[in-house]
């Protein structure tokens, strides 16, 4: 169990350049995507992270053979898999359903196993409790492919099984990222041609195409909402390195922000980032720039614009290439020092926004319409923050009230940080060595 807490000393600027680290949802999708072949596949820029530590732990314990490469430097830093020997009565067991179900990337491992298997056993996935996380367009997909579903009597689990899957056109009933990452492994190796409409089709998905085609996988429709898979017998091995992480990005951008004072991010790969640069722009965000690098100066004061038409401005989530809900709550948090007034709306999760009674109590002007809208009335930097005693509910809620608490005035703390370590990787002495006072205390029992 970990107890740690973040003690943050408020107000203090931050100042210097800042490395995003490799993407946690890309590396969740790709290293479930070794168990595909039998041949080493190495992956680099992986991040030290909880969510990517515990699933790497959890294909050891199914046999995938793992090897970590010693380099220092974070955006180096790569692992070798090899899934040539697995224990596939294990894969079964309650041991492993239940180590499955405390972790939410473990869903990522169902489409491989059945695609190459025949079989995954499932139970419910753990990760955020940000509202409903339904796993039916999985399901949806592999019954379509040709896989049974059912309830193993005495258990709570329920049992994927096919003899070979069979390609087929399939429309999915939502765009879900995790969902379309799980049809396309699983379709890889069916027999025939899958197509699959209204598919995901973020940077993190286009990623795992490509490396899956490297691999000798057959996928056209990359970076569209319409995927063509021709299935193949096998797979080989190959290498792959992971895009920066987006969410952090973003996160850097809000701190930056708030309390920056000129602040380097980089090699970003600006061409992923999509449309989340301009929805910081839209909060008056000054953001420039510079080859792979984004700078963002000093801001004494940022208005929120408005829509052509004079109305308030909505910042809503949507499937790519539209704004991710990763970042709704941090946008938020920069909100509210903003001269003038936004609507937040997040479609997607019906409780993420639920974190901001915190804010409330931290002095911010927010009003919670119901589960899925808030209003953001911005302090316009005539008062601050105030410190608070806090609990992190999930990742990115956890992030967003650390930069809340950076730019308070007075000590803030925040526990429950193992929820931030799951996405954030060493965050604290990362934002240390730009001007923070972030001190992490507390025993990992």
């Amino acid at each position: 169990m970990n107890t740690d807490k973040f003690i943050i000393e408020g107000g203090h600027r931050l100042q210097g350049d800042i490395t995003p680290q490799g993407a946690k949802n890309e590396a969740l999708e790709v290293i479930c995507a070794t168990l595909l072949t039998n041949e080493p596949v190495t992956i680099s820029n992986v991040p030290d992270i909880l969510d990517v530590n515990n699933l790497i732990k959890l294909l050891k314990s199914v046999g995938v053979k793992v090897k970590g490469h010693d380099i220092k430097d974070p955006q180096k830093r790569a692992y070798t898999f090899q899934a040539d020997n697995l224990d596939l009565d294990y894969l079964a067991s309650d041991e492993f359903v239940s180590k499955c179900a405390q972790l939410r990337g473990s869903v990522l491992m169902f489409g491989p196993l059945l695609g190459r298997y025949g079989r995954a056993t499932v139970a419910k996935p753990g990760g955020d409790k940000i509202g409903r996380r339904r796993l039916d367009t999985h399901i949806m997909g592999f019954n379509a492919l040709g896989a049974t579903y059912t309830k193993v009597r005495g258990r709570d689990v329920y049992e994927l099984k096919a003899k070979r899957l069979k390609g087929c056109y399939m429309l999915l009933d939502e765009a879900s990222v995790t969902g379309t990452a799980n049809i396309i492994m699983a379709a890889v190796l069916a027999e025939g041609t899958t197509t699959i409409y209204n598919a995901a089709c973020e940077p993190y998905i286009q990623q795992l195409c490509h490396m899956l085609n490297r691999m000798g996988a057959t996928i056209s429709g990359i970076g569209s909402n319409l995927l063509t898979i021709v299935g193949v017998d096998s797979l080989k091995g190959t290498e792959h390195r992971l895009l920066p992480d987006m969410i952090e990005v973003g996160s850097f951008i809000a701190m930056a922000a708030m309390v920056g004072d000129g602040i380097r991010i980089k090699d970003v790969s600006t061409r992923n980032l999509g449309i989340i640069p301009d929805t910081f722009r839209r909060l008056g965000i000054t953001i420039k720039e510079e080859g792979d690098d984004l700078y963002i100066p000093k801001h004494e004061k940022y208005q929120i614009d408005s829509f052509i038409d004079g109305t308030i401005m909505t910042i809503s989530d949507a499937p790519w290439p539209g704004l991710t809900p990763d970042l709704l709550s941090v946008l938020l948090v920069v909100a509210t020092q903003a001269e003038g007034s936004v609507l937040f709306h997040q479609k997607m999760f019906e409780s993420r926004l639920f974190f901001v009674d915190k804010l409330i109590d931290m002095n911010a002007q927010i009003i919670l319409c119901d589960p899925h809208r808030a209003v953001v009335i911005g302090h316009n930097q005539s008062k601050k923050l105030r410190a608070a005693r806090m609990s992190s509910p999930d990742i990115r809620a956890g992030i967003a009230l650390l930069i809340a608490a950076l730019s308070a005035d007075g000590t803030s703390e925040i526990s429950n940080v193992a929820q931030i370590d799951r996405g954030y990787e060493n965050i604290e002495g990362r934002l240390n060595a730009l001007g923070a006072k972030i001190r992490r205390s507390g025993d990992k029992g």
